[in-house]
């Protein structure tokens, strides 16, 4: 297999590892070598812990073996298999969290998140292989020619320019983010209110100012998520829930509700919350990966002709639309990271976002 490569074999690297709830380690792990034509390892500039990481570090999700976790990050190419031809040896690349072909009938439609051959990150490849995490010093990345997104600036441009946290948050928050609104409808002049104060919801503020929304309504209960919420766009905050929290927005609006809503949790609540602050007619973005059972209350839908959308982000195909706002700093998204970690302290950054005491954590190898 003929490939292309810019260094040698350097034996055992660090990688984050889950073993069970509140057991995060990390480890040495075998150096990644491409299995496939297909395939590109990557030497990580950054990664990050993701909300939807912590619900197996909490034991929501069940963790059957340990494995590699780990799905955000931004790379530069350091080996490139036979057949990859949309990066070269060197190129500062961005990762989209889901890998996929770029071929089939969801990825020609925009859709790679539901690519036939869908990959993550701490899983195993169409071929078998096992798929490195992103929270490691290296990684292979498998479906290479559609996956490896170049960002078109060297090493030193992007560390010089402070560009690696927005970047990063490419690869899935501010996708995430800008796909709830997206699917939401928002457009200029719209109210419009963003359910959960992560990450995700931050980066949905962001999305909603950049499509023309007039107002956007963070729901936060948090005084540094809300300060961080009114710097990045959001003009109003609302700490009540449940039908408080519909009372206090109708109030706060004149007695209107939203125009649309972008639910960023994934829970039973949050779902009512989304659905309950738009007007009749209006629409729901969601994206919080489902968790705690949400459900669509279909009469409600019906009786109010509300329209809901969303679903896993593709973020792959966002990074395109996203990109050059980012590099000129139009947006800024990479201000929800409020921590930065060496990769050795992962344990201490999941520890961090699930007490509540950083937003989001960057790590660097």
């Amino acid at each position: 297999m003929q490939h292309r490569r810019a260094w040698t074999y350097r034996g055992p690297m660090l990688a984050t590892v889950i073993h069970a709830a509140h057991d995060i380690r990390v480890e040495t792990r075998p150096d990644p070598v491409l299995r496939t034509p297909h395939d590109a390892v990557l030497r990580v500039l950054a990664a990050c812990v993701c909300g939807s990481d912590l619900w197996p570090y909490r034991g929501v999700a069940p963790t059957k073996a340990p494995h590699p976790i780990g799905h955000e990050l931004v790379g530069v190419v350091e080996e490139l298999g036979a057949e990859v031809t949309s990066a070269s040896v060197g190129d500062v690349v961005i990762v989209p969290f889901s890998l996929s072909c770029g071929r089939c009938q969801s990825c020609r439609a925009g859709f790679p998140s539901a690519c036939d051959v869908v990959t993550f990150f701490g899983s195993t490849d169409r071929d078998g292989h096992p798929v490195d995490g992103a929270q490691g010093e290296r990684v292979r990345i498998p479906l290479a020619q559609h996956s490896l997104f170049p960002v078109g600036r060297t090493e030193a441009e992007v560390e010089a320019a402070g560009l690696l946290p927005h970047l990063l948050t490419l690869s899935d928050v501010m996708s995430t983010g800008h796909h709830a609104a997206v699917s939401a409808g928002v457009g200029p002049g719209d109210t419009v209110v963003v359910v959960g104060d992560g990450a995700v919801g931050l980066c949905g503020v962001v999305a909603a100012r950049r499509l023309g929304a007039e107002r956007v309504v963070a729901m936060s209960r948090h005084a540094d998520r809300a300060a961080l919420a009114r710097e990045l766009g959001a003009t109003d905050v609302l700490a009540e829930r449940g039908e408080e929290g519909v009372d206090a927005l109708r109030e706060l609006l004149g007695g209107d509700l939203a125009d649309a809503a972008l639910e960023c949790v994934g829970t039973e609540e949050s779902m009512a919350q989304a659905l309950g602050s738009v007007r009749g007619g209006g629409r729901v973005g969601f994206v919080g990966v489902p968790n705690g059972g949400p459900t669509l209350p279909v009469r409600q839908l019906f009786g109010r002709n509300l329209t809901v959308g969303g679903g896993m982000a593709p973020a792959r195909a966002h990074m395109a639309t996203l990109l050059d706002d980012v590099l000129s700093g139009a947006i800024r998204p990479g201000l929800v990271f409020d921590a930065e970690m060496p990769l050795a302290e992962a344990a201490e950054a999941y520890a961090a976002m699930d007490e509540r005491r950083a937003t989001k954590v960057l790590l660097r190898p």
